[in-house]
């Protein structure tokens, strides 16, 4: 088990190297070879109002000039270490970790996205707990009630939370749920956990059940044919044969057996939740991850969106490490493979 856990470890860091190498050639390397000089990438960093002396003085100091594998290294190197910008009236110190600094703002980037994080975490921990709880529930009774009435309601259901868009739902939710009838709060609002939970949770009740209808549709449908594969194998009937009680046998042999495309599927949609929620956090007007990335697409502000990508591929190489390590728990075939 130790050594399958050091296998997954070295293997997701050097996911990470690799992403972090496309992620950096994506925003330097392909601008450059589409025709863009140094001061066009610069450009990118100060707006669209800077002088031309002050793109020029940019592009020295970023480094632009240089070779794209000694950019790389100063950038990777200033994650761990910080960075000084010199901005020709003063110098601005970017701290480790240092993901970039905004010169439009003119803020690092790394504490914008920590003050942002909480509220993406909030958002995309309440629906995973909603979704999982009600999803693999509902699919589990949809499998063991094959064909009845509450199967058909429940999968018709589903493939409605599959076809509806959050944008939809969400201002569905807002308009009737929140402001016709006063029920949850309305949207912008957001109380810090340590404040005040009971606040926190009443803020986020209506992103996290809109959220969570469209996940939980397809877990539903997921863990109801999982369950109608697996009860239907021979370990099933054995286990019945020897006596053992029926719910020992759905949870323990049946549900266990269904749980590795759930796992793998919980992973990455978590993964990518925690990277930013953009449509939900824009519908509900929540100051989280995803809404940073849009403001800055808006005032194309590249080092904030280039930060941002980075936390994003962090927390989505982290999920599948820890779905990785779920495998063994579920299945200890994966140990030994």
């Amino acid at each position: 088990m130790i050594s399958y856990i050091i296998r997954r470890l070295f293997a997701a860091v050097l996911l990470l190297l690799v992403v972090s190498m496309i992620t950096f050639a994506i925003f330097y390397l392909v601008p450059r070879i589409a025709g863009a000089g140094p001061e066009t990438l610069a450009a990118r960093y100060v707006g669209r109002t800077a002088s031309a002396d002050t793109v020029h003085r940019m592009a020295q100091n970023l480094g632009f000039y240089d070779p794209i594998y000694v950019q790389y290294w100063n950038w990777l190197k200033d994650i761990f270490t910080g960075a000084d910008y010199n901005l020709g009236t003063s110098i601005e110190h970017c701290a480790r970790p240092c993901l970039g600094y905004s010169f439009i703002d003119n803020t690092p980037v790394w504490p914008d996205l920590v003050d942002r994080a909480p509220v993406t975490f909030s958002l995309a921990i309440g629906a995973a707990f909603l979704w999982v709880i009600f999803g693999v529930s509902i699919g589990v009774l949809s499998a063991l009630r094959r064909g009845s009435v509450f199967d058909r309601a429940a999968m018709t259901v589903a493939l409605a939370g599959v076809s509806l868009p959050i944008f939809f739902t969400g201002l569905i939710a807002l308009a009737f749920v929140s402001y016709k009838l006063g029920i949850g709060a309305a949207g912008g609002s957001y109380t810090p956990f340590t404040q005040n939970p009971a606040e926190w949770a009443y803020d986020l009740l209506l992103p996290w059940i809109t959220l969570a209808f469209l996940f939980s549709a397809q877990y539903a449908r997921l863990t109801r044919a999982g369950m109608l594969e697996t009860m239907g194998e021979d370990y099933i009937r054995t286990a019945r044969a020897k006596g053992l009680k029926e719910r020992r046998v759905v949870v323990k042999h049946g549900l266990r057996g269904a749980l590795t495309p759930i796992i793998t599927i919980f992973g990455l949609d978590i993964g990518l939740l925690l990277g930013g929620a953009i449509l939900t956090e824009k519908t509900f007007s929540l100051n989280g991850l995803g809404k940073y990335v849009i403001d800055a697409i808006d005032k194309q502000d590249l080092p904030k969106i280039l930060g941002a990508t980075l936390l994003a591929t962090f927390f989505i190489v982290l999920a599948n490490l820890v779905v990785d390590l779920l495998y063994a728990v579920v299945d200890p075939r994966v140990r030994t493979r």
